[in-house]
């Protein structure tokens, strides 16, 4: 189905939804890279206001890729829910957008219509929006999920602490861990990527954290970021998984270029689930995407990045996840080129997973080479806080020296914390006062090398004991 705009003199005519799409997203490098961003910002323009006027029910039955070859087409379109969707079934994209920014538009309204929401209805109505219009939305969407503790509560926010290591040495691990917990970071999870994919690492570090976790007692959940066949491997030998981890996308090419298919990712949440190790939740998949995967996987079908993106979010809402996360900024400038396109990409994806009911936490960050800065990342960080972002990265120094990029530290989730009133997941806050690393009130006490946690965990580590 063609799609036509008049803008001044000129009209524009879009071949199909997938193209209109495409036009009509913000500018961004992955989209200028695939050749099939707008040319000018009058085409842009023009896409919107076409967009704007799309029934939501034509999106429903224009798949961007064909259901027979796609099983992630199958499983947006198998999935959805007629009677969530009838509500909002009459609206337009632009009209669908009045909605959810209206007063009237209750937390409790998009929870229900969660389950109605595909991923391209999310991605179009997020391209009529403007940044405040991503934050405002996304605040009124809660998602609550539950493993050790309680992630997504309102007036939240976790942390996942990142304590990754180049060599995976067990001291520099054990370091970061306690730098991290002394800071109160690590309720969303502590979360290793490990340097190697090797089982035997693997199953060392799991069984480190295992150790760790339960032997303090400590309200949270410990994940090692291998690729899910290695955990599935792990969990049949007895190894002790709290999480499975997979970093997903959003076509059938995408996740096999990951090496998994849904079935696979079915099986490994069905030998979690059997373990029983959570103790208020079973919620048990944690899985990453990133804007620009499938581009880079050749495997994006002639779609925009975002759109692609918000269909990773079709999957992992399959699964009913503890956590999901959009690394935003690490796959380089070649697809998110600056701190501007990063901070738009960021509140999309936030947004778009907060509207099809997912956990949605953002890794606010950038590689090197791009043309962004810590300050940046400040604005970022500061305004999907505003949005209700269920958790943030927590990292020593904001620098990952392994996976060699630049994230948010510790301090960051103080600073936010402090601006915003936020508390952590309120098993592991009633932790850290019970340790006395905070008060009651979750703020941090001053630290002391000579605390157990700290010092327990050098002496575990092999490190000299610290001075008093």
């Amino acid at each position: 189905m063609a799609y036509s705009q008049r803008v001044g003199t000129t009209t524009y005519t879009f071949p199909n939804l997938k193209t209109l799409l495409a036009r009509a997203s913000p500018p961004r490098a992955g989209d200028r890279l695939a050749g099939i961003a707008a040319e000018s910002a009058e085409e842009n323009v023009a896409a919107k206001l076409a967009l704007a006027d799309v029934p939501l029910k034509t999106i429903l039955a224009e798949p961007l890729v064909p259901y027979e070859t796609d099983d992630v087409t199958r499983l947006i379109l198998d999935t959805h829910d007629p009677r969530a969707f009838a509500p909002v079934a009459h609206m337009t994209v632009g009209a669908f957008r009045e909605h959810l920014l209206s007063h009237a538009t209750t937390p409790e309204t998009l929870a229900a219509l969660a389950p109605a929401v595909t991923p391209e209805m999310a991605a179009a109505v997020s391209k009529l929006m403007r940044n405040q219009d991503l934050v405002l939305a996304a605040r009124k969407c809660r998602v609550v999920t539950a493993f050790r503790n309680t992630i997504g509560l309102p007036g939240t926010m976790a942390v996942r602490l990142q304590p990754n290591h180049p060599t995976d040495d067990a001291a520099g691990i054990m370091a970061s861990i306690a730098d991290g917990l002394m800071y109160g970071a690590g309720d969303a999870v502590i979360g290793i990527n490990p340097a190697t994919d090797s089982p035997d690492r693997i199953e060392r570090l799991l069984r480190l954290l295992d150790d760790l976790i339960g032997r303090y007692r400590i309200p949270t959940q410990g994940c090692i970021l291998g690729h899910v066949t290695t955990t599935l491997d792990l969990m049949a030998k007895g190894a002790p998984v709290d999480l499975v981890f997979q970093s997903i996308g959003g076509t059938e090419a995408t996740n096999r270029s990951f090496g998994i298919t849904l079935d696979l990712l079915r099986e490994a949440r069905e030998a979690a689930l059997s373990l029983k190790r959570g103790t208020v939740g079973s919620n048990v998949m944690y899985f990453e995407t990133g804007q620009g995967s499938a581009l880079s996987a050749d495997a994006h079908h002639g779609i925009d990045q975002q759109t692609c993106e918000a269909r990773a979010y079709a999957v992992a809402r399959a699964f009913d996840p503890l956590l999901v996360n959009s690394v935003v900024g690490f796959i380089g400038p070649e697809y998110l080129y600056d701190g501007k396109e990063i901070l738009r990409a960021a509140l999309e994806d936030h947004f778009c997973g907060k509207l099809m009911g997912l956990p949605m936490g953002v890794d606010v960050c950038y590689t090197n080479h791009a043309e962004a800065d810590q300050d940046d990342m400040d604005v970022v960080l500061t305004t999907l806080a505003a949005a209700g972002v269920t958790y943030v990265m927590g990292i020593p120094g904001a620098d990952d020296v392994m996976l060699g990029y630049q994230s948010t530290s510790f301090h960051d989730a103080l600073y936010v914390r402090e601006v915003f009133g936020l508390k952590r997941a309120p098993e592991f806050e009633a932790w850290l006062a019970g340790m006395g690393i905070s008060d009651t009130d979750g703020r941090l006490l001053p630290a002391s090398p000579t605390h157990a946690l700290v010092a327990d965990v050098h002496a575990a580590a092999g490190l000299p004991e610290l001075p008093s």
